[in-house]
């Protein structure tokens, strides 16, 4: 990153986190003042130790100055613990709102947005970029104002002890300082490598496990063996790296201050002989010198924190800035339903991803309170127009009507409100059957729960699980059949009541006798519902009041059943292919 950008990310941070604390900051900055102090103080009392103690044999200074010195030690020890605690909290709530921004952002951002990144960059934007902006927050903020304080009463020390030796000294320690910066730099880019290595290691973990099946089937095995040894590797070579990186300051540094002392020795000797100094001078200047390295190599090596915690303050706030392009807008009036007449005029929508549009120019009737199906092979955009009512995604072109209302111009929050979802991807929490149902209406009794539960044909089974309706069923219902997944999932639907119910080849996963039980359970639950339903199985579309056929994005033909077998040769295909099947 440009320095431009840094400074950019940083007085955001400071503009929108940081500010709002600024009465905790000013106490860890009287704290780190105090810190300073006990510092130098440390330093300075070896000056009347070694005069009165050593020299002069005062017996009272003898017990006083270790009193003076514990008294010092106490007070940088405290002082530094309640700074550094102020700091560390500061950090984890600036880390918590930024995860709670992020958190927000994902919730309300559409479905073609969320899917435009893998699952695991986002995950490793919560856990390791943020905790990179956090050590940015506290450990850099501290170090700066504890370090500087303390460099600053240190010279100050030194040159009341003798100006000569003070000028000696910070002549060598930009050399120090240059070092310590130099290897920071190193750091900042070795970390950042880390970091990316980091997201990459968790998008294929997460693959892995999602792809379990996939991988065993297709004995791909060995294949993700040397996919993941190859990531780990990656990743551990940046983490050795960043390792050598900082054990590389230790001899450099080292060297340099054995160079540093030896001069300085040499040079105090000489001011020793001829009077200028005192022992006692020297020992107390000796002690602010070694000291003053330590905030020395801390605040060159703060460039590091800034650099890498604004490049992760960067991958952060590209989530926090991204547009929200379907939301729900308060001034909106809300949908009010009759007849829930759906109508299609002229939509067109393309993928962003996609070379052509998935539908062009679509324009149907879904007539209210009847069942309406769309039929077509792979790709032929019957999906495409399911996630247009909801909204989860938004067209280019064209208008979508209900009652009269176009849908974008009415609350985001009514629209979603009317609409039951059942999916062939059913997606169901780690949590009991229970909650997992009364998902879409919190605060719904057990008498309705159980009542949904016999419509949807899952109550018999659900009675036969170890903890019945309180019976946990792992990620993604991992416990559960395919069918008994889809069942809760109809039962989840069923529980909301609404008068639109949009249903993706809802009976997919069940075998021929649950089957039948939940297509009557659906045929009694879209009863005065308009219902729109993607069908692979012809047979399951019989009782649907008008098919739609489609093929490449386009209508070809609607009608019922009888009619499109007498009328359309595409319907009349499908439906021979399946029947031979």
């Amino acid at each position: 990153m440009k320095l431009k950008e840094v400074i950019e990310i940083v007085k955001r941070l400071y503009r929108e986190y940081i500010k709002k604390y600024l009465g905790r900051i000013l106490i860890a900055l009287i704290l780190s003042v105090v810190v300073a102090g006990s510092t130098s103080s440390i330093a300075w009392l070896l000056d009347p130790a070694v005069k009165k103690i050593f020299i002069d044999q005062d017996k009272t200074y003898a017990i006083f100055i270790p009193i003076l010195v514990v008294l010092a030690f106490a007070g940088k020890g405290i002082s530094l613990y309640y700074a550094r605690l102020i700091v560390i909290v500061l950090g984890n709530r600036i880390k918590q709102a930024l995860q709670n921004r992020m958190t927000d952002n994902i919730l309300l951002s559409d479905s073609q947005t969320i899917e435009s990144k893998h699952t695991g960059k986002y995950i490793s934007t919560f856990l390791y970029d943020v905790n990179m902006v956090q050590e940015l927050v506290s450990t850099g903020m501290l170090n700066i104002m504890k370090d500087s304080l303390t460099l600053i009463t240190l010279i100050c020390l030194m040159f009341y002890q003798n100006w000569k030796l003070a000028i000696f000294s910070l002549i060598m320690m930009p050399m120090a300082a240059i070092v310590a910066k130099s290897l920071g730099k190193r750091m900042g880019k070795a970390a950042t490598a880390s970091v990316i290595s980091s997201g990459n290691f968790t998008t294929l973990i997460s693959e892995i496990l999602r792809g379990s099946k996939i991988i065993k089937i297709y004995q791909k095995e060995e294949f993700e063996k040397n996919r993941s040894s190859e990531a780990i590797k990656h990743l551990t070579d940046t983490q050795i790296k960043i390792g050598k990186v900082a054990i590389r300051a230790a001899p450099i540094m080292e060297t340099l201050t054995g160079f540093m002392i030896a001069g300085f020795i040499y040079y105090s000797g000489t001011l020793i002989a001829v009077g200028e100094i005192g022992i006692n001078n020297f020992f107390s200047f000796l002690a602010a010198m070694m000291l003053a390295y330590q905030p020395v190599r801390s605040l060159a090596t703060v460039n590091m924190l800034i650099y890498q915690g604004a490049a992760a303050g960067n991958r952060v706030f590209k989530i926090i800035d991204r547009e929200i392009k379907i939301k729900d807008e308060t001034d909106l009036p809300k949908l009010e339903v009759k007849n829930s007449n759906i109508k299609f005029e002229n939509v067109s929508f393309q993928y962003e991803t996609g070379k052509e549009r998935a539908i062009k120019n679509i324009s149907i009737d879904i007539e209210g309170e009847k069942i309406t199906a769309l039929v077509g092979h792979s790709g032929a955009g019957k999906s495409t127009i399911l996630n247009l009512i909801p909204r989860f995604y938004a067209p280019q072109k064209g208008k979508i009507i209900l009652d009269g209302q176009e849908i974008n111009k009415v609350s985001l929050k009514s629209l979603r409100n009317k609409i039951s979802l059942v999916s062939q991807d059913v997606i169901l929490f780690d949590d009991t059957v229970e909650n997992n149902i009364k998902y879409a209406n919190l605060g719904a009794k057990d008498s309705q729960i159980k009542e949904a539960c016999m419509l949807a044909a899952a109550h018999e089974f659900i009675e036969k699980l170890p903890e019945k309706y309180k019976t946990m069923i792992g990620e993604n219902g991992v416990r559960l059949s395919g069918g008994q997944k889809q069942r809760i999932s109809i039962a989840r639907a069923i529980l909301k009541n609404a008068p639109i119910i949009l249903l993706d080849e809802a009976t997919s996963s069940l075998d021929a006798e649950s089957e039948e039980k939940v297509q009557n359970a659906i045929f009694n639950l879209t009863k005065n519902r308009t219902t729109l339903v993607i069908a692979h199985r012809l047979s399951t579309i019989n009782k649907a009041h008008k098919i739609i056929v489609m093929k490449e994005g386009e209508v070809l033909q609607s009608g019922t059943h009888s009619e499109l077998l007498k009328s359309s040769k595409e319907y009349e295909s499908l439906y021979r292919k399946q029947i031979v099947h």
